[in-house]
């Protein structure tokens, strides 16, 4: 999910003052001119930009062919940068399926703001809207929203996947994220969300004109370990919130269309148990058991050993039982609750 960090001010400034006016309910949601400028800016550089980059990359084969050190950079950097939106955007800011350290929740947030899909604070408020709203008005990025029939599918899929990010309603962050906002730490970070974007593609690019010792190697590593990594990361990413939302399997009752797809669960770090997500958005495992892979939950684990992450709490196998598909019908209970 891409979002718009700059425009975390602006909301908050808009917040304050709706609370100032006692009489004036907070509005969820903010819709501006200026948003929608910082929004088409964001979806041009982070989201366009990186397929520029990956057909270039492909270009500079010429130039420079691929080695070992761009296929290194790209797997170190699309790892560090999908670990930090999985693990801590989503399961730790978002969810808050565990605790952790101050020092470990710092790098989680400035690995996945190298990732380029937005701030930490704009990614989280964003995700919780879509948990709130999912597939029903008001989601930012249903596919299941744009009509039936084959049109009106593909519609929604080029939607959810990619165009949603040109212009959306700003969720106010001072309604679906005020932890975030009073966590001091965790904001410095966040205010700096250009600079580690910057960061992300400029270590690549001094790793590879270090290996090759040339300048053609600085722009290799620039491309592979940067806009390619972004590029390949940023598509598996809204894939979930594209194509799990309308294909897969569906092992849980859930108020929404979500998916599982675990054929998909290393390349997503385990995102893709979408629909073991939605039906237990408290667990900070995706897989639920051992056997299903998931790489986010993985990481946690580590974290747990080095006594980095706490109150790491799995959903009971009763409470997974009786969510399953169709056994809630049988109890006579809504399936959508």
């Amino acid at each position: 999910m891409a979002s718009v960090d700059p425009a975390v001010r602006a909301a908050g400034a808009r917040a304050a003052g709706a609370r100032a006016v006692a009489s004036e309910p907070r509005r969820k949601t903010v819709s501006n001119s200026f948003l929608h400028r910082l929004q088409r800016r964001h979806f041009l550089m982070f989201d366009v930009l990186p397929i520029a980059g990956t057909a270039a990359a492909v270009a500079f084969l010429w130039v420079q062919p691929l080695g070992v050190t761009e296929i290194a950079l790209l797997f170190t950097f699309w790892l560090v940068t999908g670990l930090g939106i999985s693990v801590g955007y989503h399961r730790l800011f978002t969810h808050r399926t565990f605790k952790s350290a101050p020092s470990a929740a710092a790098v989680l947030a400035v690995c996945g703001s190298m990732a380029g899909q937005g701030g930490v604070v704009s990614w989280v408020a964003l995700h919780r809207r879509h948990h709130e709203c999912s597939d029903r008005e008001g989601d930012p990025h249903s596919p299941n929203l744009a009509g039936g029939g084959l049109r009106g599918r593909l519609r929604g899929l080029a939607h959810s996947h990619f165009l949603w990010m040109r212009r959306h309603e700003y969720p106010n962050v001072a309604h679906y994220a005020p932890d975030l906002i009073r966590n001091r730490p965790l904001m410095r970070v966040a205010r700096r969300y250009h600079l580690w974007v910057v960061l992300g593609l400029l270590l690549p690019a001094l790793v590879g004109g270090l290996a090759h010792r040339s300048w053609e190697g600085a722009v290799s590593g620039l491309l592979w370990g940067g806009l390619v990594r972004m590029f390949v990361l940023e598509h598996t990413i809204w894939a979930i919130n594209s194509f799990l939302h309308m294909f897969g399997t569906r092992p849980y009752e859930s108020r929404e269309n979500s998916r599982n797809g675990g054929i998909f669960a290393l390349l997503t770090f385990g995102e893709s148990w979408h629909n073991n997500h939605h039906a237990f958005p408290d667990s900070p495992s995706f897989g639920l058991t051992w056997y299903r892979l998931d790489p986010g939950y993985w990481l946690i684990r580590i974290l747990a050993a080095g006594g980095l992450a706490r109150d790491i709490r799995l959903p009971s196998g009763q409470r997974r039982a009786a969510q399953r598909t169709g056994r809630r019908e049988a109890a006579g209970l809504d399936p959508a609750t």
